[in-house]
């Protein structure tokens, strides 16, 4: 958690190791991971604006973790919207979408409908992808598999400390799978303490990173508080 000892910038970044890879988790909410040079992100929501859902934000905050991490691929994991039709994207929205396109290679990973999503949002589609032996896909497996990253679920933390508890977005994990939050949803989630995420860690033990307003934070399993 932040203390005014430390800097906010020394919480952009905490690193993350799934089977002994090396990846960085990002306050923006992706997942870099440096021996792919690939930027990793869950849920992109780009459907037109709403109260509390901005994908010019979105694309902006995905453009500048590109720049700071120098990227040369983006996986993105889920649909661009709910909907594929041609006008689920606003204009400017598709246009600020090709060019990150142009700056980094661009894989969806999307299930069954990824080829229908490369073809109208541009990239390339995989239903799901394994890359140096970890497997990405949109929907974590079902059980306690090892050797995954997936989205979906959009996980958020409630967490409790000297009287004050937060509600924020969060990484998961045990060191074996990783989920990532929603980088589209950065207000929203899905408690981790629920039970739909008994099924992915069960007593295996987890561990979690808050998305913070200022930075990224570890947070010990014992601060969690449910719904």
């Amino acid at each position: 958690m932040p203390t005014s000892r430390l800097d906010a910038e020394d919480f952009r970044e905490q690193p993350v190791a799934i089977c002994g890879k090396a990846f960085v988790a990002h306050w923006s909410g992706a997942l870099y991971w440096p021996a792919e040079e690939a930027l990793i992100v869950a849920d992109l929501h780009l459907e037109p604006r709403t109260a509390g859902h901005d994908p010019h934000e979105t694309l902006s905050r995905l453009a500048e973790t590109i720049d700071r991490t120098g990227a040369s691929s983006v996986i993105a994991l889920g649909h661009p919207a709910p909907d594929l039709g041609e006008g689920a994207i606003a204009q400017a929205d598709r246009d600020a979408l090709r060019v990150l396109q142009e700056e980094a290679d661009w894989i969806w990973v999307a299930g069954r409908e990824s080829a229908t999503i490369a073809q109208q949002f541009g990239g390339h589609g995989i239903a799901v992808l394994t890359v140096s032996g970890l497997t990405l896909r949109h929907h974590p497996a079902t059980g306690r598999v090892t050797h995954e990253i997936a989205g979906a679920v959009h996980p958020a933390a409630r967490v409790s400390r000297l009287g004050h508890t937060i509600r924020r977005p969060c990484f998961v994990g045990n060191g074996t799978r990783l989920i990532l939050p929603g980088f589209g949803s950065p207000g929203g989630g899905n408690n981790i303490l629920d039970d739909a995420f008994e099924p992915l860690f069960g007593s295996d033990g987890m561990q979690v990173w808050v998305l913070g307003h200022e930075g990224l934070y570890p947070v010990a399993p014992r601060l969690l508080r449910g719904d």
